[in-house]
């Protein structure tokens, strides 16, 4: 067990439960938004220039239940989704809770082995999926692993997909049950399957919208993607549980075409990691939008640096931003920043608990928690823990304890307001001659160079320290260069020189996930290679 007893000033804290939580399923939530605002709009598809009403949407999610019951789906089946954003998307994800199917969320950038491993491993009986999109050839990928997955009967295809005509009786359903596996992307071995129920995701989304101030007046544009708890939680329960809008601005992540959409729906919310906000930013001409309209929006995936958040909290008209931090594992959000919160808070922490969870940050080695202001694991425990990884006891163990403490591998410090500040990963921390090292410390020092634009720090083997330091840069002039020089310059008097980078590498991009966070392991590999 790795439980500790918890002391006067010790890093734990709870949320408030002063509002109790949600019973609902996915369903009763639909229904009661439905009665309540019939007539404003749910959904917006800008590239298709399509739009749903929450009738409309009521009507059209029934519709498809009704069409899946009639194809054999029952409760409990897994339904496998491998799409981008679009409303169809939407539309399977509520109506395969409404009849208890346990909807498979499919990276869109899986090939056919990744496929083939996530079909078998859930038990996936029917798939919705997209044809195409750009290079990938959806079709031929589906057509092949087919043959490899005995438990697959059926494809639909978004676009080509006639409805049936079923009259089946949707099941009694209760919110403690089981309604989405979402794959988490290691990074050694195959994806774990987090399971997660309507009690789960319902509660987390609709909690991350009232810190957030959502009402039926707000309209949220998802830029991030469905497949992940940010979009699907965050965006469109949130959204779902205060009779808000969402807006899709495009299948993938666009910054115009974000920009856009905000700008044309008149979006009062915006999502993304930084990454994205900084190349909306960056966009020639970011000034020719009229972005008035945002007051709101969240900011997640990894920290964002100081100036960037000004930026966004002041041209973008965000000013109510919030930080939140969270893995899918927890349905995804355990900590969040409140909408007065001032720029430091914003920038250094990752926010305080949320309602109903409880957070502490303990020894990695023995369990204990430690006392506010050190570092440690972050652990969190409550109503948004997974159920479990998917027909996989022994991983759950490892990383759910038998009091049900969820441990993150994240590294954080506790600060005595409660709020907490992530440091790193446990596996990203540097050890250079026995000094803990913090990339992101280094990372947000160097985001202060007025030639760097990005900024992400590894560690590399060396056989004199253990590890050192390399500093993978995108520089504001394509054209410029930086030697390790220039930057043990900047450097020097400013930060300890056993942080100071020893290698830098420019580069034009860096290799991401497509929920748009970095690949640091890619990064270690390549930094290693090249030495």
């Amino acid at each position: 067990m790795r439980g500790s007893t918890v002391t006067e000033q010790a890093s734990y804290t709870r949320g408030s439960t002063d509002s109790p939580l949600l019973t609902d399923t996915f369903g009763r939530r639909l229904d009661r938004a439905v009665a309540e605002f019939p007539e404003r709009e749910a959904l917006v598809d800008v590239p298709s220039g399509r739009r749903w009403t929450y009738a409309e949407l009521g009507r059209d999610v029934d519709r498809l239940a009704r069409d899946l019951l009639a194809r054999g789906v029952a409760k409990g089946d897994r339904v496998g989704i491998w799409a981008l954003n679009c409303p169809e998307w939407v539309l399977v994800q509520y109506a395969t809770a409404r009849i208890g199917a346990i909807l498979v969320n499919i990276n869109p950038a899986y090939r056919t082995h990744e496929l083939i491993y996530v079909l078998n491993q859930s038990g996936v009986s029917l798939l919705v999926s997209q044809s195409t999109y750009r290079d990938s050839d959806y079709r031929a990928m589906v057509e092949e692993a087919e043959g490899r997955c005995p438990g697959l009967r059926e494809t639909l295809w978004i676009g080509e997909w006639q409805l049936l005509d079923g009259e089946g009786e949707f099941p009694e359903l209760s919110c403690d049950e089981p309604i989405n596996i979402q794959y988490t992307s290691g990074t050694t071995g195959f994806p774990k399957g987090a399971t997660l129920s309507h009690r789960n995701i319902l509660n987390n989304g609709h909690c991350v919208g009232e810190l957030l101030g959502y009402t039926e007046q707000d309209r949220v544009c998802v830029a991030v993607p469905f497949y992940h708890c940010f979009g699907m939680v965050l965006g469109n329960l949130a959204a779902l549980s205060h009779g808000a809008c969402v807006v899709i601005a495009s299948p993938g992540f666009d910054p115009a075409a974000t920009l856009r959409a905000v700008a044309a729906e008149r979006a009062t919310s915006l999502y993304g990691v930084p990454t994205m906000f900084i190349a909306e930013l960056g966009l020639p001409d970011f000034a020719e939008f009229d972005l008035s309209s945002l007051r709101t929006g969240v900011m997640g995936g990894s920290p964002c640096p100081v100036e960037v958040m000004k930026r966004v909290m002041t041209d973008l008209h965000m000013a109510e931003v919030a930080i939140a931090y969270g893995m899918t594992e927890t349905s995804p959000v355990s900590t969040q920043t409140r909408r007065d919160d001032d720029l430091e808070h914003r920038t250094a922490t990752v926010g305080r608990v949320l309602p109903h969870v409880e957070v502490k940050v303990v020894d990695p080695a023995s369990g204990r928690t430690v006392p506010r202001g050190e570092a440690g694991e972050l652990c969190t425990r409550g109503y948004s823990v997974m159920l479990g990884y998917w027909d996989e006891p022994e991983r759950t163990a490892e990383v759910v304890d038998q009091e049900g403490w969820m441990h993150t591998g994240d590294l954080a410090v506790m600060r005595e307001d409660g709020y907490l500040a992530v440091v790193g990963r446990i596996k990203d921390m540097i050890i250079r001659g026995g000094e803990n090292i913090y990339p992101r410390e280094i990372e947000e020092f160097l985001h202060g160079h007025p030639g760097i634009a990005d900024v992400q720090v590894v560690g590399v083997p060396d056989e004199r320290y253990g590890e050192e330091i390399c500093a993978f840069v995108i520089l504001r002039d394509p054209a410029g260069t930086l030697t390790q020089a220039e930057l043990a310059e900047y450097c020097r008097g400013r930060l300890a020189r056993y942080k100071t980078p020893r290698e830098v590498r420019v580069m034009s991009s860096f290799p991401m996930t497509v929920s748009g966070k970095v690949r640091k392991n890619e990064l270690r590999e390549l930094a290693a290679r090249g030495r």
